[in-house]
């Protein structure tokens, strides 16, 4: 496969009215992927991934966009807990999961209704599409609260949800770059933060950033907001030192932690608490974080094959 993506460029291909072809994925390597897979997505992910790529119908991106691209990669994995890690940072962020997600006692349910709205907006019918982004919308509406020092906050804050949003599309694209099978060029990197405004704007975020140069800049005009609370100390411990997983997952899950938290821009792994080892990132945490993100990429389905 190509080192690059196909150009931003080349016009799309127009949607074909499919159905989706069943694979059959025997043996260790097919068991150990399905049960990969139905962890991130959830019970209902075997139906939602039908229906999201079996569903005729225009589409939000065409096939060559680069959001395609990197959501489709298992660099996800460290980039997923990288995006945790960073949003972590915000205190009313923090509060609204803390006081209205139970990621203690569910963080696979919380999983997977992030990785079926990823996979809905990215890759889904417009339709779907949008009635995803309405979930949601509806229920950040009715997420409200203060802090513990008494700072009020409401989910559906357009400042609130571009840090969010920026957090996410920060570090899906540095773990693409780093660990996905295709890197982008120059013009890729722009073109998938580009699409992640039109998810952006669907959600209510008023003037998403662009640009790579934009996103950088828009992460950076939110640190004077940004301290380390009690809750987020919480949040990391339990992600990189405490998640519900069987001892055997626990090495590779850890490699991904270390692999997620070298993808964060040094001032906010300082302000976490996270050490900054050049050499040891360079030599050991890069190389283990590849090793197991290629392993999951060799052992997750492959997205089903669309037939006219």
């Amino acid at each position: 496969m190509a080192d690059r993506p196909p150009p931003t460029r080349t016009r799309p291909r127009p949607e074909r009215t499919t159905t989706v072809a069943a694979a059959h994925r025997p043996g260790l390597r097919g068991r150990l992927g399905d049960a990969l897979f139905r962890g991130v997505a959830g019970p209902g992910g075997p139906e939602s991934r039908r229906r999201v790529h079996g569903t005729p119908g225009p589409r939000w991106f065409a096939p060559d966009r680069p959001i395609r691209v990197v959501h489709g990669d298992a660099s996800m994995f460290p980039g997923g807990l990288a995006a945790l890690l960073l949003q972590s940072l915000h205190p009313l962020a923090m509060t609204a999961v803390a006081d209205h997600s139970d990621y203690r006692n569910d963080p696979w349910g919380r999983l997977a209704r992030t990785s079926t709205f990823l996979a809905y907006t990215t890759y889904g019918a417009a339709d779907d599409a949008q009635r995803a982004v309405d979930r949601v919308r509806a229920v950040h509406e009715n997420i409200r609260g203060r802090t513990p020092d008494g700072e009020p906050y409401h989910a559906a804050d357009p400042h609130l949800l571009a840090w969010v949003h920026c957090a996410e599309a920060y570090c899906f694209l540095t773990a693409h770059q780093r660990y996905g099978k295709r890197p982008l060029d120059a013009a890729g990197r722009d073109a998938y933060v580009a699409d992640m405004a039109r998810v952006a704007t669907a959600l209510g975020i008023e003037n998403p950033p662009t640009t790579l140069a934009e996103l950088r800049d828009r992460l950076d005009s939110y640190r004077p907001e940004l301290r380390l609370t009690p809750q987020t100390r919480e949040a990391v411990r339990y992600i990189l030192l405490r998640p519900p997983l069987p001892k055997p997952v626990l090495p590779p899950y850890l490699v991904l932690g270390a692999a997620a938290v070298s993808l964060l821009p040094a001032w906010s792994r300082e302000q976490l608490g996270l050490p900054v080892l050049p050499h040891a990132e360079r030599w050991g945490v890069n190389p283990a974080g590849a090793a197991v993100t290629a392993l999951i990429r060799w052992l997750l389905p492959p997205q089903p094959q669309l037939r006219a």
